[in-house]
């Protein structure tokens, strides 16, 4: 599933074909994705002038004109692609956002659990209005993470996975930086003192800032907007690594399960 690196890697991928652009229209050809598509939606873009493209969570926002806003989830194998307008569509381009220049954003997605919804202005959609902060935003630090996790008996990697706590930090980011802070995955959130958590934040800023400068995660379903694949996978420290020896120490990395997730960690470094 994308993550939020390859989210904002798509997001500065697509932004400068889109903003300043018109709609012509909205070419729908499977309207059947995680939620269907309102037929409305067409008739809300046509003509609209987009603003800057912006991200929220996994979100992509597309503003458009003062009716309101686009907003693009991507699911689990979703990407966007800015192409000819008179492209044949393959089978599984579900979506396409005409522009008056002859270009056009389209959305692929073989699983159809993306999503294309409204947003109208001066609203927030329910999908954004319980969102935690953004893990690169001013809001997020250690503090706010201790205080947050006070009382809470879920495992710390399910307590930052928690899109309510912080939003974006998925399995992949989630381990690298509980393996860079030194912090067991299973360790009970409102066991873990503010010193360990102003590390944690440090390091879930860390690993995703440096994902989104190398291109995101390459992932078997995900590539960048211009075809061409994330580097950040060759840096992972933990994930994907269980029974390989600890880049840290040498002991064998092993695999815990947290939730209904397996987890790598360092029997050593990871307390």
């Amino acid at each position: 599933m994308p993550e939020l690196p390859e989210v904002e890697t798509t997001r500065r991928g697509i932004a400068p074909h889109l903003e300043g652009r018109r709609v012509r229209e909205l070419v729908v050809r499977e309207p059947r994705l995680r939620w269907p598509v309102d037929p409305a939606l067409a008739d809300h873009l046509r003509g609209a002038l987009l603003g800057p493209v912006e991200r929220r969570a996994k979100y992509l926002l597309l503003p458009a004109g003062g009716a309101g806003t686009l907003i693009l989830h991507l699911g689990m194998s979703g990407s966007l692609r800015v192409v000819p307008a008179d492209t044949p569509p393959e089978r599984h381009d579900h979506l396409d956002l005409v522009l008056e220049d002859g270009q056009a954003l389209r959305l692929r997605d073989p699983r159809r659990f993306g999503a294309a919804l409204w947003q109208p202005a001066g609203t927030t959609h329910p999908r954004l209005a319980e969102l935690g902060p953004e893990p690169l935003g001013p809001d997020f630090h250690g503090d706010y993470l201790y205080r947050a996790s006070r009382g809470r008996r879920a495992a710390v990697k399910a307590f930052i996975m928690d899109n309510q706590v912080v939003v974006g930090v998925g399995n992949i980011y989630a381990t690298e930086a509980l393996f860079r802070a030194g912090i067991d995955p299973r360790r009970g959130a409102g066991r873990i003192g503010r010193e360990r958590y102003r590390r944690l934040a440090d390091a879930i800023r860390a690993v995703l800032a440096e994902a989104i400068e190398a291109g995101g995660t390459t992932l078997r379903d995900f590539t960048r907007s211009d075809g061409a694949p994330g580097y950040f996978r060759i840096q992972l420290a933990a994930y994907g690594r269980a029974g390989e020896p600890c880049p840290a120490c040498g002991r064998t990395l092993v695999t815990s399960r947290v939730g209904q997730r397996a987890t790598v960690r360092c029997p050593a470094c990871q307390t």
